[in-house]
């Protein structure tokens, strides 16, 4: 008998062992996909977009407002969310909200188990796996956040994103190393804005959408909707990481004012308000793309 069959304390051979540890992979793998695929959590996933298209057109009105003088309140999620639990409906829509994209963010935990077994691969595949599964926890982040931020205003606890932030800025820049911790996270920001842009230039954001049942006329605005709105949105996060790489360099954390302070830097410069009203209407845009997305879903 081979080194690589000997057997274990619990009579199982070595191979068994991998075998039995491979079969185990599979089936989580299994699992997650049968929970990505599963239509109560796509149905789920769908009023997630609506949902995170909704914040996105609210975010929209209120940079509107901020660059026409019609508004004093904060141009950015919390604002929304805050305009949301001011009206009739607003706090049982505020649930519905957090429903949804904490069923976004449990669709994207399917999604990098998912891409788990790519792992197991070398060179090209790998990278591919390590890549999408990144992404996936990244984008599940960011749902659980907004959700978490949703309930907050539903039960009558939420603050200003911008507050929330310089505060976490504040606490990290006393950690050992903070400073540079915060710098790295600017530059994750700029990269991911810069992403967005190319994206929407490049109109790969069509992989996330499965337009081969939409007529004609509907892929056509589709595609509009993200070549502007995909560029648009990286515009605004790209700010947001730079205001976020400045209160790094100056130690200073209330220069990490968030979404709704890059919209102000783009209100005080030459021409701000047609500026962010162009930016607004790109965040509405993607907003609506993310609605054709609700209609017409595809796994990213």
């Amino acid at each position: 008998m081979s080194a690589q069959e000997t057997t274990g304390p619990q009579g199982m051979t070595g191979a068994q062992g991998r075998a039995g540890a491979q079969g185990r992979a599979g089936e989580t793998a299994s699992a997650a996909d049968r929970a990505g695929d599963s239509d109560g959590l796509e149905n789920l996933a769908r009023i997630g977009l609506l949902a995170y298209g909704l914040v996105h057109l609210l975010v929209a009105w209120l940079a509107l407002q901020l660059a026409w003088g019609g508004g004093g309140g904060e141009a950015d999620q919390s604002g929304a969310m805050a305009t949301l639990a001011q009206s009739p409906v607003g706090k049982p829509l505020l649930w519905i909200i957090a429903v949804g994209l904490l069923a976004l963010a449990v669709w994207q935990a399917a999604e990098a188990l998912h891409w788990r077994s790519g792992l197991r691969g070398v060179g090209r595949q790998k990278k591919k796996a390590l890549q999408n599964i990144a992404k996936s926890i990244a984008r599940a982040v960011v749902y659980i956040a907004l959700a978490v931020l949703a309930i907050k205003f539903a039960v009558g606890s939420g603050k200003s994103s911008s507050q929330q932030q310089q505060e976490g800025t504040a606490g990290v820049f006393g950690w050992p190393g903070g400073r540079f911790l915060v710098g790295i996270a600017a530059v994750v920001l700029i990269c991911v804005g810069a992403n967005l842009v190319y994206k929407g230039v490049k109109k790969t954001f069509l992989e996330q959408i499965d337009l081969t049942k939409a007529p004609p006329s509907a892929t056509r605005l589709i595609t509009r909707l993200g070549q502007v709105g995909f560029p648009a949105k990286g515009i605004a996060l790209a700010l947001v990481g730079g205001l976020l790489g400045y209160a790094a360099i100056t130690f200073d954390p209330s220069k990490a004012s968030g979404l709704d302070g890059a919209l102000r830097t783009i209100l005080s410069a030459p021409f701000g308000e047609v500026l962010l009203t162009l930016v607004a209407v790109g965040i509405a845009a993607f907003g609506a793309f993310l609605f054709a997305r609700a209609r017409y879903p595809e796994r990213t």
